[in-house]
């Protein structure tokens, strides 16, 4: 049975500042030791720590994610434990002490190999910190529904209210839900042995039905490119990155490392492991606020054909900032494999890791909680904005540097008026921080979207379906290099700019204290919620660039204007 997320948990007032030096906490005393079975395997772990830790750090099985613990809602730590979903953050580790548990790795071959080509073929993964524990819970799923039937398994539309369900104890960032749900529909067939392949494992001609568009062995050089292009850092696209195995910095660390975690005191609370950290820490969950978010800043005065105030809004990217560092040597920083759309561009946890290994003369990891990154990290800037119908206004927006050069070079009529307002850090290294909010603004006074065209030169167009809701796309990127990758990363930015337009928004205090510390009080789009997306890629031999920041802003200004475009976001709280 499924662990109930945890809500409603008392949250300390102190935010970390800027970091000082570290903290030494006590040591813990010994713990008791419990043997579990994992992957077919005995392992002795203490028996104080949760499923979580035990796997990650006293087992070595990195491909169980961290996303939000002890939060339990996030879903990337989830294993199966006698075959049944299991968030491990908040699992006890004593309480499966004798019970079979098995991660990712412990499918067994063909098993893992299936999934793990299905999610490469559909482009189901980007960075690949949630699919461990989405792969985890859809093998779960899959044997319940077989009933020991694998060829009774449904695919398509028969399948979705299963996988709805399902997912709904997910969060993906990156994907927008659809990819993964396909690769549902590849790999199911497949571990069936009903598809017309050479059998479980290979892909073959399943995914060429499934998703034509990716040639026959497509390079996988020409897939990492784009996929470096169009998340702005280092990318490698593959099965393995499906399975947590992209690099990720906390999974690299040496054995032995020190652990460092904010104190809530503006320094670092070290210790020999994570449990010892977290003591010196004294880290206390964060909790969901009653409060609803709301726009910070108050419309301009004018006569205005229309009009936008935004809310603060958390980047929510699933891998926590993590960093480690050998003494005297260069970090391993957050950015590996994935930058988080711009939320980790600014992130401190390199510089720190540096700094305290110099100091400790021993390798040191430096690890943001969830409560941390949504204290430390820099927000979207809110805006409040008019604009006259001849594209002429005002856009008043949270203090934020470079922001009024962006604005100026997608929308010269608007005059930008910076404020100072309480609360937390923002940037423009956000998705399209500002270029979206002017774009929208355009598009309400004009009655209509209109084709965007990013700085770099790609070009999109977004129509939402009053009907049904459905998104057909289409883009202009430039020479395509892999449109199964190009396609989910537009996919991706529908459901961001979505969910940021509809439903997305966290509270801040008149003070600036964020009182939204949970990771579902941020209003992302669950699967369920995802309209079908149809994307059209133009065919180009022009140098390729980014397009998917491109659909992001005609997909907000799409939605928007599809919901009546009113004055505040989000717009279905």
């Amino acid at each position: 049975m499924e662990e109930p997320d945890p809500n409603n948990v008392p949250e300390p007032d102190a935010a970390p500042a800027a970091p000082a030096g570290p903290a030494a906490g006590p040591r813990r005393r010994p713990a008791a030791t419990v043997a579990i079975e994992v992957d077919g395997r005995s392992v002795e772990v203490p028996d104080d720590v949760t499923l979580l830790e035990a796997l990650r750090e006293h087992a070595g099985l990195r491909s169980v994610k961290d996303g939000c613990a002890p939060q339990g809602q996030c879903g990337c730590c989830t294993v199966l434990v006698d075959g049944a979903p299991r968030v491990a953050c908040v699992t006890p580790v004593r309480r499966v002490a004798g019970r079979s548990i098995v991660t990712v790795d412990g499918l067994g071959g063909d098993v893992t190999a299936t999934w793990a080509d299905a999610f490469t073929a559909t482009g189901g993964s980007q960075c690949g910190f949630c699919t461990p524990g989405i792969v985890c819970r859809l093998e779960g799923a899959r044997a319940k529904l077989a009933g020991g039937d694998p060829a009774s398994v449904p695919v398509g539309a028969a399948a979705r209210p299963a996988l709805d369900r399902a997912l709904a104890a997910h969060l993906c960032r990156c994907t927008g839900w659809q990819p993964i749900v396909e690769a549902w529909d590849v790999a199911v067939p497949l571990l069936a042995g009903t598809a017309e392949t050479a059998g479980p494992g290979s892909v073959g001609a399943e995914v060429d039905r499934a998703l034509p568009g990716r040639p026959a062995g497509a390079g996988r050089d020409a897939a990492a490119r784009r996929a470096t292009i169009e998340g702005r850092a280092v990318q490698i696209v593959g099965p393995e990155v499906a399975l947590g195995r992209g690099g990720f910095a906390d999974d690299t660390a040496p054995t032995g490392a020190l652990v460092a975690l904010p104190d809530g005191a503006g320094g670092w609370a070290v210790g020999e492991t994570l449990s010892e950290a977290r003591a010196a820490a004294a880290k206390v969950q964060g909790r969901r606020t009653t409060v609803e978010g709301r726009p910070p800043l108050d419309l301009p005065d004018g006569d205005w054909a229309a009009t936008l105030r935004t809310s603060w809004v958390e980047p929510a990217y699933l891998e926590p900032d993590a960093a480690w560092c050998e003494p005297g040597g260069e970090p391993v920083g957050p950015l590996t494999n994935g930058g988080a759309f711009g939320g980790k561009v600014s992130s401190p946890v390199a510089a720190e890791a540096r700094e305290l290994a110099d100091r400790a003369g021993r390798p040191v990891r430096v690890l943001l909680a969830r409560e941390d990154v949504v204290r430390v990290g820099p927000k979207r800037p809110p805006v409040a904005g008019g604009v006259r119908a001849d594209g002429t206004g005002v856009l008043r927006v949270v203090a934020t540097p470079g922001l009024e050069a962006v604005v100026a070079a997608h929308a010269r009529g608007l005059t930008v008026e910076a404020v100072e307002v309480p609360g937390p850090a923002t940037s423009v290294d956000l998705r399209a921080a500002g270029w979206a909010e002017a774009t929208m603004l355009l598009a309400a006074a004009r009655g209509r979207p209109a084709p965007v065209r990013s700085a770099e030169g790609a070009e999109a167009e977004v129509e939402i379906d009053p009907a049904d809701g459905s998104v057909r796309v289409r883009v202009d990127a430039g020479d395509p290099l892999d449109e199964v990758v190009l396609r989910s990363y537009c996919i991706g930015a529908v459901h961001q700019a979505l969910s940021w337009v509809r439903s997305e928004a966290i509270a801040v205090t008149e003070e600036g204290r964020i009182a939204d510390l949970t990771i579902r009080s941020f209003g992302i789009l669950k699967a369920a919620e995802m309209p079908l997306v149809t994307v059209e890629i133009a065919p180009s031999t022009a140098p390729p660039v980014n397009g998917s920041d491109a659909v992001f802003v005609a997909a907000a200004a799409a939605a928007w204007l599809a919901d009546g475009a009113p004055p505040d976001l989000p717009t279905r709280r």
